[in-house]
């Protein structure tokens, strides 16, 4: 019994996803909340004092760096 293939006569570029749709700014000030919620932590004192400090540093492209 043949098995269901996807069509493979598009070429790759039907498939690639535009560059405008990777980037992940909202337009947006990032939150400490934001930024915690992208690592996959738990909103806590501790991980939004470690949040606050990175954006001071980094501003808000801690998010980048941390989302594709």
């Amino acid at each position: 019994m043949p098995t269901s293939q996807p069509d493979a006569s598009g070429s790759s570029e039907d498939r690639v996803t535009p560059d405008d749709l990777l980037h992940t700014s909202t337009g947006t000030d990032v939150s400490p909340e934001d930024l915690v919620l992208a690592t996959g932590r738990d909103i806590t004192p501790h991980s939004l004092e470690w949040a606050r400090h990175k954006l001071e540093a980094e501003g808000p492209a801690a998010l980048e760096k941390l989302l594709p």
